[in-house]
């Protein structure tokens, strides 16, 4: 009833290859950024921003690159912290050892190293597939983190191999309160997650879910495999590096190499099984379920099982039912929480005619 697209009629090209088609979804999207963008800063403490939304946000984005390359070009990677952490290290450098290099120059250059790392660890996609290509991805995240490890150049020679990430100033406004950085990496965030969104749309996604569904056939009927799977691996390390820079400079601020271990590669990559794989709305969506539901299961642990349970089998619960939830939300729908979101939509289309 408030979904249907009766009486919508596109007369233009333009009109007809809009990002958001329907009315409904391009109303929808502006009042959550309005709600993003002016309702969170005022209404939501320091806490909320700086602990919660802003990694949320964050783990979107390196979400969203992984989503690139697995979902819709269907090469599996287990590197994703990696390339975050080239893109955080390259960005402090770029920032130390160029002077005046503006903030944002300095997040595209990282994006761009971490790019350029994603090509060189992606071309055994040209000869391998699968578990195999997996294996070859698991191999660029040790190696790297073993690379700014044991060179001391990357973390401008600490002891420790510890960063801390410089101040972020643009036009002379510096971004010090949660709010600041909030707003900062929302922008950034919702700008790359539109050019995604139109990129899938364009040749080139159509090129990646073409070589996803069958490799042998998109190569007869004329597409480059190795600029198709090799462009998936630069623009999938791009979102992943800016992310990383952003994990740097407004979330943490003191990093080290073992910070983007393999542990986080894991959790990205869970994101988006969780959140649907080969959607946009589902890296948003995945983020949102591992970044909030261990901190809504720490409380309800602590306020409703407090004293039942010592506090060591209370931690341990916690991963439990985490682990739990995950495994029924994978057999309720394999296809992730946006395979739900679209079959809400589709009812909603048909509501209240029986379908």
């Amino acid at each position: 009833m408030f979904y249907r697209e009766a009486g919508q009629f596109k007369t233009t090209y333009l009109a007809d290859q809009q990002i958001f088609p329907i009315t409904q979804d391009r109303i929808g999207v502006l009042l959550i950024l309005a709600v993003a963008f002016v309702a969170v800063p005022m209404l939501f403490n320091e806490y909320w921003i700086k602990a919660i939304l802003i990694p949320f946000l964050i783990f979107s984005l390196a979400a969203l690159g992984l989503n690139i390359l697995t979902g819709y070009a269907g090469q599996l990677s287990l590197g994703s912290a990696a390339f975050m952490a080239v893109g955080a290290f390259a960005s402090y450098n770029f920032m130390l050892r160029v002077d005046g290099m503006p903030i944002l120059i300095a997040f595209v250059c990282g994006g761009l190293s971490a790019a350029v790392v994603g090509i060189a660890f992606g071309l055994p996609s040209l000869r391998i597939k699968g578990f195999y290509l997996a294996v070859a991805t698991l191999a660029a995240q040790f190696f790297i983190v073993w690379a700014l490890t044991k060179f001391g150049w990357f973390s401008n020679y600490s002891s420790s191999g510890v960063i801390t990430a410089q101040e972020m100033q643009i036009f002379g406004y510096k971004f010090v309160t949660a709010e600041s950085k909030y707003l900062l990496v929302l922008s950034i965030v919702v700008l790359l997650a539109l050019a995604a969104k139109n990129m899938v749309r364009s040749s080139i996604g159509r090129a990646w879910m073409a070589v996803r569904d069958m490799d042998v056939a998109a190569e007869v009927i004329g597409i480059r495999i190795m600029h198709t799977k090799l462009l998936a691996f630069a623009v999938s390390s791009f979102y992943c590096g800016v992310a990383g820079a952003l994990y740097a400079y407004a979330y943490i601020g003191t990093v080290e190499p073992e910070g983007f271990n393999l542990d986080l590669s894991f959790k990205i990559l869970f994101m988006i099984i969780i959140g649907g794989v080969g959607s946009i709305v589902g890296a948003f969506l995945g983020a949102a379920f591992i970044v909030l539901l261990p901190i809504a299961l720490d409380v309800m642990v602590q306020e409703w099982l407090h004293g039942i349970f010592p506090p060591s089998i209370s931690s341990n619960l916690q991963l439990v039912v985490f682990g739990g939830l995950i495994i029924f939300f994978l057999i309720v729908e394999p296809h992730g929480l946006a395979r739900l979101w679209q079959i809400g939509k589709q009812k909603l289309r048909l509501w209240p005619f029986p379908h």
